[in-house]
């Protein structure tokens, strides 16, 4: 019987990295492919939700590869901010802003702001779509808050200033080991691999 193919739809290559130990570490017979392999892959993300994000990249993926297809959106909700960056994290400080951008506008907007009140939490949305089949959904949380500064050289996007309560340190302060037992989109992952091993 052929390996599965599991195209993942992100043109995020740090998720890529992430994803795939998280969902290979069981022995799922997969084997998982960019859907840039595939062609162009840029769909716009017009959903209001994580989940509706999730599922326009991941139904994009599946219609360019006709492949089992996941994809995932993130967003930071920071309570001083009224739960912004929201689904907007990855773009911030605007169309084609670097992680250091978002990090400084959101830094910015939290000068000032004590410790105490800078709560926030992470949350992933993960899609899986089948050819035929109705989308499957899988979602992670982390709670933290947002340091005042940088710590660690680690991660990527907002690992610097993304403090772990139960830890106390950041994201990018932790190994990929670490930060795959904890992180929000670890916990996604995990629940759509044991779907994909009932699946297979």
């Amino acid at each position: 019987m052929a390996r599965r193919i599991l195209v993942i739809g992100t043109g995020n290559k740090h998720k890529v990295t992430e994803i795939a130990p998280l969902l290979l570490e069981t022995g799922l017979d997969l084997e998982l492919k960019p859907a840039s392999d595939y062609g162009a892959f840029d769909p716009d993300e017009t959903g209001a939700t994580l989940k509706e994000n999730a599922l326009i990249k991941a139904d994009a993926a599946l219609k360019l590869s006709r492949e089992w297809s996941i994809s995932d959106d993130t967003g930071l909700e920071v309570e001083a901010l009224g739960g912004r960056p929201g689904i907007f994290a990855a773009r911030y400080a605007g169309e084609g802003c670097s992680f250091d951008d978002n990090i400084n506008k959101l830094l910015g907007e939290l000068n000032g702001v004590p410790l105490e009140k800078r709560g926030a939490k992470f949350a992933s949305v993960i899609a899986l779509c089948r050819p035929g089949q109705a989308p499957l959904y899988f979602r992670g949380e982390c709670k933290g808050f947002i340091n005042i500064e940088r710590r660690g050289t680690g991660g990527f996007g907002y690992d610097p200033i993304f403090t772990i309560t139960a830890l106390n340190k950041s994201f990018a302060e932790l190994t990929t080991a670490e930060k795959n037992t904890v992180s929000h989109r670890s916990i996604a992952v995990k629940q759509c691999r044991a779907e994909l091993e009932r699946l297979m």
